[in-house]
């Protein structure tokens, strides 16, 4: 076993790690090859749009969401993370003879769609042009609702400092009424000074 670690487990690593670089560095080279011919696919690419148009909205139609998001939202990580139903979606452009399709998928057969995503994308970008006009603006949607959030937020907010300013205004009534109420007391006096006036007054008389 430890023969097997030391020294069979080594040399098989530093095999898959030589074959993976090798894989790679062809990936490479071969996406470059491919860079070099995008100005010809893209005259071809005019030339059969009309033609091509009912053809890849059936196929995209018949999509995954999967692939459907990555038409519209376009990533590497995204071409690396679905490798095999973009695979798959190559081939049917493919059978269409989409002006590049066919040296994509070969090149996604042979390296895998991950190592070689600036081709892919390529294509997805030129399906893209094909969507309906209502797909594209799907972004205004969440900064519509965003400014639906903040006008109530702002309502909210409006409404509570009004209840506030009524809530402090309130109390002041209560107060003017217990100075009204004090006022009772100097008639209350008077009158008792009055009869008192009153009382002396027999007192005075047998003197006289």
């Amino acid at each position: 076993m430890g023969y097997w670690k030391s020294k069979v487990l080594p040399k098989i690593k530093k095999v898959f790690e030589t074959k993976n670089a090798i894989k790679k560095a062809a990936a490479a080279e071969a996406a470059k090859s491919f860079d070099d011919s995008k100005a010809e696919i893209d005259k071809e690419f005019e030339e059969k749009k009309s033609e091509l148009e009912p053809k890849v909205l059936e196929i995209y139609e018949s999509a995954p969401a999967e692939i459907k998001t990555l038409v519209k939202q376009r990533t590497d990580a995204g071409v690396k993370k679905n490798s095999a139903e973009v695979t798959k979606f190559l081939d049917e452009l493919a059978k269409i003879e989409f002006p590049g399709s066919k040296a994509v998928s070969e090149l996604a057969t042979s390296y895998g769609p991950g190592l070689v995503p600036a081709p892919v994308l390529f294509l997805l970008e030129k399906v893209s042009t094909f969507l309906p006009a209502e797909e594209t603006p799907a972004a205004a949607e969440p900064e519509a609702a965003a400014a639906e959030e903040t006008s109530r937020g702002v309502d909210v907010v409006v409404a509570a400092a009004e209840e506030g300013k009524k809530e402090e205004a309130a109390p002041s009534a209560p107060v003017e009424a217990t100075e009204t109420t004090a006022a009772p007391v100097e008639t209350t006096e008077a009158p008792a000074a009055a009869a008192a006036a009153e009382a002396a007054k027999p007192e005075e008389a047998p003197k006289a």
